[in-house]
Formats: structure tokens, sequence, C-alpha cells
């Protein structure tokens, strides 16, 4: 029955197949013209990839809008795909960044699951409407650098980025003003004190920009030309691009008015700065309006997302500024190494040293429960729950990362062949001793189906043989494998006739079992 359609679709000799028609026929399962369109979301969600993402939007919509029954022929597939074939590609052949995404996000449900029950810590209080969220919310949101996403928990309620906006305005300040002039007015060490005391550095200036005291002063270098209004909505544009407008940009006027009449430290702060004497002659820059800087600061700590926004936004400087998305260079490069440098080493209050000792990746925490994370050239991950620890930080989110940081091997200094932890950017079968045939002789023996779709997408030869003369095909036989035999004969028109140096081909060896004689029937 299969044969009917790879007859009709597979040229004679292995004439180069078209892309279009290997995506096709890896999708086939007992009808010989159509595939299942549940079959094709499925694969695309499993590899964490949505409706909403609009490299492929129109795709999802093409499926639901071109037939209205649960099944497409090639043609109606060949349409779908014509425009998108870049993207499935890249998910069709594994090539994403994180090839397993299904073991991967399988551990950090286990994670999730494994630090649920923490009920350690309080809401920050100091803000009424910080106290008054739920304690007991808690979600993850990941997205790799390919646009691989998954979401856990309670990923769309919404919270303000508190301190998780002083790396944005410290990027944005990179971008328009450059290093030399930005660090000219803070600097870029650990303070070694708490995040809001009444301390500066040897020269007079802040130690560093995730710190009140530095945060306020890059968000005074921010659009300074523009009036509040106009800086502020500059400030959520930014926003909207690193999160590639998947989904909108808040604001909690609620909190903003409460951060406002609760900011005396951060008064102080700014007063503090603004004193020039010999032994501190910067301050400021020229023509700064302390009460619109704060004002700025604290709209800008009021910004409302999620973990899904988050952890977009997390992505893109993962992704060395550019937007996984929509391939908006969102920040240059080096200005994303400064901000992960700075995230690294003093993004997570007093908890910063230790951090980094154990967990070794660039991360920001604020205190309406949010933590960005930062895998440079990976992923972005978002973690959120409101009760927070004695330092600041939220305590299940702390507890994520600690458990992630046993898990995987992201610190930066771990070795990629660390035996104890995962790395999830390892292809399955894959080191660097094997090659393609390999891998296909393993799918072959070990009865993986799915890993041989791969393969085939990528146009693997699947008429190669080792030096025995055996193929995937003897292989498949031999283990009695009946998923990969019927893949390899009817789908990917392998010879069945190979002969190995022992003079047997698969046909013969296929005699041998009952249940695998049928599928060579027709070559008799």
């Amino acid at each position: 029955m299969w044969n009917q359609l790879s007859n009709s679709l597979l040229e004679k000799n292995h004439i180069k197949i078209p892309i279009e028609k290997r995506f096709f026929l890896t999708f086939i399962e007992e009808d010989e013209n159509n595939i299942q369109k549940n079959k094709i979301i499925e694969i695309l969600h499993g590899n964490g990839f949505y409706e909403d993402d609009p490299r492929l939007e129109s795709f999802f919509k093409s499926l639901k809008i071109l037939v209205k029954t649960s099944s497409i022929n090639y043609e109606e597939f060949k349409y779908c795909v014509e425009n998108h074939i870049c993207i499935l590609k890249q998910i069709l052949q594994n090539e994403c960044i994180i090839p397993r995404f299904n073991n991967f996000i399988t551990s950090i449900e286990e994670i999730y699951n494994e630090t649920l029950p923490c009920k350690e810590g309080h809401n920050a209080d100091y803000i009424p409407q910080l106290s008054r969220v739920d304690p007991e919310q808690y979600g993850i949101s990941v997205c790799s650098i390919d646009g691989q996403r998954y979401n856990i928990g309670d990923t769309e309620e919404e919270f303000t980025v508190q301190s998780c906006c002083k790396p944005i305005n410290y990027a944005i300040a990179l971008e328009n003003l450059g290093e030399e002039h930005v660090h000219k007015y803070v600097g870029r060490e650990p303070s070694g004190q708490s995040f809001n005391e009444l301390l500066l550095n040897k020269n007079g200036n802040p130690h560093n920009p995730l710190i009140n005291s530095g945060a306020i002063m890059t968000t005074s270098m921010l659009f300074p030309e523009n009036d509040l209004s106009i800086r502020f909505e500059s400030i959520i544009n930014v926003w909207n691009e690193a999160s590639g407008g998947l989904h909108k940009i808040g604001f909690n006027n609620s909190v903003y008015l409460s951060e406002k009449n609760t900011a005396d430290r951060n008064y102080a702060l700014a007063y503090f700065m603004n004193e020039t004497n010999e032994n501190k002659p910067i301050g400021f820059p020229e023509g700064t309006d302390l009460n619109e800087t704060l004002e700025l600061y604290f709209q800008s700590c009021s910004i409302e997302v999620n973990t899904r926004i988050l952890s977009i936004v997390a992505a893109t400087l993962a992704n060395g500024g550019t937007n996984p998305f929509t391939g908006k260079k969102v920040f240059s490069p080096r200005t994303v190494r400064n901000i992960l440098s700075v995230m690294l080493t003093c993004g997570m209050y007093d908890y910063s040293g230790e951090f980094a000792f154990k967990i070794g990746i660039p991360a920001k925490s604020g205190v309406a429960g949010a933590i960005m994370i930062v895998i440079p050239n990976v992923m972005g991950i978002a973690v959120w729950s409101p009760r927070l620890d004695e330092i600041g930080n939220s305590h299940r989110g702390i507890e994520f990362c600690k458990s992630f940081g046993k898990k995987f091997n992201f610190h930066i200094f771990d070795s990629l062949y660390d035996p104890d932890k995962i790395n999830p950017l390892a292809e399955k079968y894959k080191d660097e001793n094997t090659n393609l045939f390999y891998e296909l002789c393993m799918c072959a023996k070990e009865g993986d189906l799915e890993h041989l779709k791969i393969l085939f997408n990528r146009g693997v030869d699947f008429n190669s043989s080792d030096y025995d003369g055996r193929t995937a095909l003897h292989i498949a036989v031999s283990e009695n494998n009946e998923e990969i035999v019927r893949f390899l004969i009817q789908i990917a028109k392998v010879n069945v006739n190979k002969k190995d140096r022992w003079d047997n081909s698969p046909k013969i060896e296929a005699m041998k079992h009952e249940n695998l004689s049928k599928y060579f029937q027709e070559d008799l």
C-alpha cells in the first residue's frame, strides 16, 4: 500500500528527492496518499514551535484553512510549506540548538515538580501590590536561540520586572552612548554590599549598573533629549523589539506610584551621587534632572511582563542581541558581552558571588520574584515565584537554578563531556568519533524510527554499507525491527538485494522472520 505512494514520489535509482517530498514521506503512517495534520502539529510542538511563532504563523493557518478534513495530500502539503522551507528544514532535520528538546523539557518539568513544594520566604512587602500577589504562583519559561519554547506553571501571570529592567537600561545606554561614556559615570565591579547601599567606589561612582545607584545613573543617560513620556515610550519599544512582539509589554501604574512613594533610599542615592567635590568631581551627566531620572527609573521597574515574554528577552541576549523570531538586531554583540559579564558577577544581589560559583550562568533577579537567566549561544530562561529569600531573590527561583546547575553542564567552566551532567546540545548518537552512517546503523539496531526520519530528511544515503557490506536494512532485519524495515523499504526505497561479504541479502535474512517477509513480497 505504501509502495504506490513512494513509487510516485521517489525516482528510480535514487535521483535527488525534493526536500518537500522527503518531509511529506516522513509523516506517512497508514494512508497511502495523505498525512495527518495533527501529526505535523505534534512534531512541531514537540520541538518547541507554536502557532504564534511569526515564522510559522501562516503555515499553521494554511493547515487549518486549506482543508476541513484531518488529513492533507502531497500537493496540499507542498502548498503549505513552500514559504517555510528554511525553518521546517531546521526542525525536521534536527538542526536546532537543542536537538532532543523533548528530553530537555522533561528534565525541566522534573525540576519544576521537585521545587514546587518549596514554600520558604515571603513576598516583598515594601510595596503593597507585591505583598498581595499569590505566593503559591510559580512559572518557568524557556526560549532557545532558535525559538524553541517551553512553558510550565503560571507563565501567563503578569508581574513587574523590577530590577530585571537594569540590564536592559544598561544595554540601551551602551548602544546609544558607547562603553567609554557610560563607564565614565558607572563602574563594573561587584560592590560587596547591599544593592541599595549608600556607597560609591573610589572614583565616586556607583560600583556597577545592576545595583540601585548604578541603575539610576544609567537611567539618567536614556534619551535625555526627550521629555519623560517619550523617554519611557522609547524604553518600552526596546522591550518590544527584544521580545519580538509576540506578547504585549505592559505597565503597572499602581506599582509605579507605590515605588515612587516608598523611594526615600533611592532619592538619597541620587542626591548622594549628585554631590561633587574634589574627591568626586563627576556626578551625573550634565543637564540631568534628578526627579525625572528617578521617575523614569520607577517606571522602568514597573514594566509588566510574564515569564513567556521575559524568556524571549533573555533569548535575545543569548543570541548575541538578535531576536530569534524576527531576526532584528536589538543590541550589538559587544553590548551583550558587557551585559552578561556584569550579570554574571553582579546580577543576583548579595548572592552574586555564590551564584557565579555554584551555577556559573549570567542572571538577574527582581523583588517581584523573577529571575532572568541567559545561557549564551543557547537559550534564555525566566523563572517567577513571588516568595523571596532573605537576600531578595526568589526562593523557588534559586532552588530551580541550583537543580538546573547540578543537572546540566551550562556552568561557564563546565566541561562538555562531564559524565555527571547532561549536555542538552549533544545529538543522540553523535560524539567526536561518529558519522552519519554510524547514526543510521544505530537507528536500525535500536528501532529509532524518529531519528531515522531525521537522517532521511537530511538526505543520508540509506544504501551505504560498512566494511562487511552490511547496510542499515541488514541490521534492521537481523534485529527484527519491523517499523524500521517498513520505512527503509517502502519509503526510503533501499536495495533489498544488496549482499554482504557472506553473500547474504536483507531479503534472504528476512525469510527467518514471518512478520518481515511480507515487506519483501513485491520484490520477489
